[in-house]
């Protein structure tokens, strides 16, 4: 038999879950626009608390239309897609060289290069999808040759 004091933390501990997933969701969104947030730890760690807070929003973000095959396919241990790393290395290293160039501080400049190092070795450590391999969850789509 659950008691009230169970039932209570029951509650305050998937409230606490589903807090800690909406603030990593919206960090992880942040962070496909700034170079110094990374976005796949944050998305991994609003699954993971979404997984034990709420079944909806789990099934919500792993369905969702644009981050939910990737976070399917990362959890997988299927890999990232090509073009997903080039764009994100793309995009990472033009942030950070403009803000390398507005950067008054010649220590600031350097310190910007450790994230765009890091995240630049991750990517390249990380599997690559095969360009035939479907990504979890478009397994129907047509490939447009």
């Amino acid at each position: 038999m659950v008691t009230e004091a169970e039932a209570l933390e029951h509650c305050v501990k998937k409230t606490l879950y589903n807090i800690v997933g909406t603030v990593a969701l919206l960090l992880g969104i942040v962070g496909i626009f700034l170079p110094l947030l990374p976005t796949t730890p944050f998305l991994l760690l609003a699954s993971a608390c979404y997984m034990r807070g709420s079944h909806r929003m789990h099934q919500w973000l792993m369905n969702q239309r644009h981050l939910g095959p990737y976070l399917r396919s990362f959890q997988q241990g299927r890999g990232i897609p090509l073009r997903a790393k080039i764009t994100a290395l793309a995009l990472m290293w033009t942030s950070l060289t403009v803000s390398m160039w507005f950067a008054p501080l010649p220590w600031v400049r350097v310190l910007l290069l450790v994230p765009g190092i890091a995240v630049t070795v991750y990517l390249c450590r990380t599997r690559t999808l095969e360009p035939g391999e479907p990504m979890p969850g478009r397994e129907n789509q047509i490939r447009r040759e």
